[in-house]
């Protein structure tokens, strides 16, 4: 028996304002260009990106934080910078009894990689 699962890759509705249109398409309104920006700020710290790379590789699509906290800083310094993820809509959590469960947000994501590979696109 296997435990494979196939899953669907959905885009995200642009009616949800979870990103930014394509660079290529037009320019961003203050709006976008700050939700954006939020989002690349978050990624602009190397701990940040490290744990926003362990939760996007986990198996299952998210991880625990004490699977995750072995970035070279405190606990507390984790936290925070999990918190600066979330808030920027990078991750999304839940807590099962006394841990919390990080997931990386599909729709953001997506929208994020559009943004730059549409950019990319054009200029080949």
């Amino acid at each position: 028996m296997s435990n494979t699962k196939v899953l669907t890759l959905l885009e995200p509705d642009p009616a949800d304002g979870a990103c930014c249109p394509p660079l290529t398409e037009r320019p961003f309104s203050a709006e976008e260009a700050e939700r954006t920006a939020k989002m690349f700020k978050a990624l602009g710290d190397p701990v940040r990106l490290r744990l926003f790379s362990a939760v996007a590789s986990h198996r299952d699509g998210e991880a625990c934080v004490c699977d995750i906290s072995d970035v070279g800083v405190s606990q507390p310094t984790v936290s925070h910078h999990l918190k600066k993820l979330k808030e920027a809509g990078l991750l999304t959590s839940e807590r099962r009894g006394t841990w919390v469960y990080y997931r990386v947000e599909p729709s953001v994501v997506a929208a994020m990689g559009r943004l730059l590979i549409k950019a990319a696109d054009r200029s080949e």
